[in-house]
């Protein structure tokens, strides 16, 4: 497996995970909001419903995020590696190695450091449509790109 497919597979991987979580917090909210039965503190009552419609809402909004994050892993190439930085690129400079696809951070795979960054963080943004020898600043800091995967 190449490093690009292990890169890809660590962020399927990830909103699989993020997905499953955010789908047991819905139903443990669905399942909440049917057992709340009306007690004598009628107000207690409403303000539990309404912290767990907000809840509800706030999953909503999460999972929107993951399929988000779905449609952005479909467009990954992990099998070509092409002269300019794109999505789905990995890039190798002199202090950190990139994967370009959706925010994740840092992982490590075979031993070497990468960051997983979307295409629309600043770095991202920096690095689309860039070649081998180019160079970009960020943070101050310059980085020159010595190879896309």
């Amino acid at each position: 497996m190449s490093i690009k497919e292990k890169l890809y597979q660590e962020c399927v991987f990830y909103v699989e995970k993020r997905e499953q979580t955010i789908q047991e917090i819905i139903s443990s909210n669905k399942k909440a909001l049917l057992s709340e039965t009306k007690s004598s503190a009628g107000d207690k009552h409403e303000t539990g419903r309404a912290m767990l419609q907000l809840e509800m809402e706030k999953a909503g909004q999460q999972i929107a995020v993951v399929h988000q994050m779905k449609e952005t892993l479909a467009k990954v190439d992990t099998v070509n590696s092409h002269d300019l930085v794109r999505l789905g690129s990995v890039i190798i400079t002199e202090n950190m190695n990139y994967f370009i696809a959706i925010s994740l951070g840092k992982t490590i795979i075979d031993n070497k450091d990468y960051f997983i960054i979307s295409s629309s963080s600043p770095i991202g943004k920096m690095f689309l449509g860039k070649k081998e020898g180019d160079e970009v600043v960020f943070n101050g800091k310059s980085i020159t790109i010595q190879s896309i995967l």
